[in-house]
């Protein structure tokens, strides 16, 4: 028979066992989920309105662009939901393993049969119907590299030397996405390269020396290729060229404009009817602006800053070195890619193909956009104050 005693210790030695097993099962940031899956649907509607046409005039049916980007919202749940639930320290272990499969099918782009070649670019590989987007994947896996360097040698980042190897790895990603050329995802990979090395906590002095480099080299990459100058005189001037180079930021301004502070309503598009190149993809913020007015994009852009401010926050409250940089680099890699669209859509920076994350049309970007939200759930979930 038991006394008083030994049921009140046992009952002392059973509460920290109850309380272990409440951390491990404790939610993490549902709203950060909820978000990025309304937005997923969101863009599938985004996606219909703007390519039902050319998609019925080029394939016969309107619905051809919708099916695939609801195939990839499928997919793109069930990796959200794989990693919202995969330790996310585990993965520091394949920072080399994801440099070297990035690395890999940047450059399998040029191997004749499996690159594929689209309006001058060769930014794809394909196996029969099947198609990836390595730049897409090479940004993910840059920032896993970077969170997992600087955390393991964060006594380094203060010297040169210390940041050599995150640098060597970011220009060779660089060079390889911007001979395919796809200059906007370069851009989006040097910025990101810039942000973790800032963030990782270098000074000043080693800061200012890797940004030189890339104060230089953007108008070199500029003036070594003819193209990108005449984009640039578009860009200042679209009116000047209105029939090549700079159609397609006029097309892009005349549907903003036509949109107004309302919008003409959901699926009244006009410019979707073969005037907007690309309106499906790169230029579907255009269309939401004609539809949904600028009211509309502010409430777009709400949603935005929200992921955002959610993936910050994430990293604000992780506990350890890896998770911060990693919830960092992950989430600077969704806020740089929709404020390069949003300008290159608004004839703020100059023209260069970028898509919208979670909204355009592509299941490259989708479903690894969705993945490492799940990833960004998890540290949430580990890190989660009790």
């Amino acid at each position: 028979m038991k006394t008083k005693s030994v049921e009140k210790k046992e009952k002392i030695a059973v509460k920290p066992i109850l309380k272990h097993k409440k951390q491990h099962t404790k939610a993490g940031d549902i709203p950060l989920l909820i978000c990025v899956i309304i937005m997923s649907v969101f863009g599938c509607i985004m996606i219909y309105s703007a390519s039902s046409y050319t998609a019925e005039v080029q394939y016969g049916d309107s619905l051809y662009f919708v099916k695939k980007q609801i195939i990839g919202v499928v997919l793109g749940i069930a990796a959200m939901a794989g990693m919202c639930f995969l330790p996310y320290k585990k993965l520091s272990k394949f920072k080399f393993p994801a440099i070297i499969v990035a690395v890999i099918l940047l450059v399998l782009v040029f191997v004749p049969g499996i690159g594929i070649t689209n309006y001058g670019a060769t930014r794809w590989i394909g196996f029969g119907s099947f198609t990836i987007q390595p730049s897409e994947i090479a940004k993910y896996a840059f920032a896993l590299f970077a969170a997992a360097y600087f955390a393991k040698n964060h006594e380094k980042v203060k010297t040169v030397k210390g940041v050599l190897p995150v640098l060597g790895v970011g220009i060779l990603f660089c060079l390889l996405i911007i001979i395919e050329p796809n200059m906007s995802i370069t851009m989006c990979v040097g910025l990101l390269m810039l942000g973790l090395i800032f963030l990782s906590g270098t000074n000043l002095k080693t800061f200012a020396i890797m940004l030189i480099p890339f104060v230089v080299a953007v108008p070199v990459l500029i003036i070594l290729e003819p193209y990108r100058l005449q984009r640039l005189s578009a860009f200042i001037d679209p009116w000047a060229s209105p029939k090549d180079e700079g159609y397609q930021l006029i097309q892009s301004l005349y549907a903003l404009g036509n949109g107004g502070l309302f919008g003409t309503g959901l699926f009244n598009s006009t410019q979707k009817y073969r005037f907007l190149p690309f309106a499906e993809s790169d230029f579907i913020l255009a269309i939401m602006g004609e539809e949904l007015g600028f009211f509309g994009l502010l409430v777009f852009f709400f949603f935005c800053g929200f992921i955002i401010y959610r993936g910050f926050k994430i990293a604000k409250n992780c506990k350890d070195r890896f998770g911060f940089l990693l919830a960092s680099g992950f989430t600077l890699v969704y806020g740089i890619q929709v404020a390069v669209n949003a300008l290159v859509v608004s004839g703020a920076i100059p023209p260069t193909g970028l898509p919208l994350p979670l909204i355009s049309s592509g299941n490259t970007s989708l479903i690894i956009t969705m993945a490492s939200m799940g990833v960004l759930y998890n540290i949430s979930r580990v890190n989660k104050e009790n």
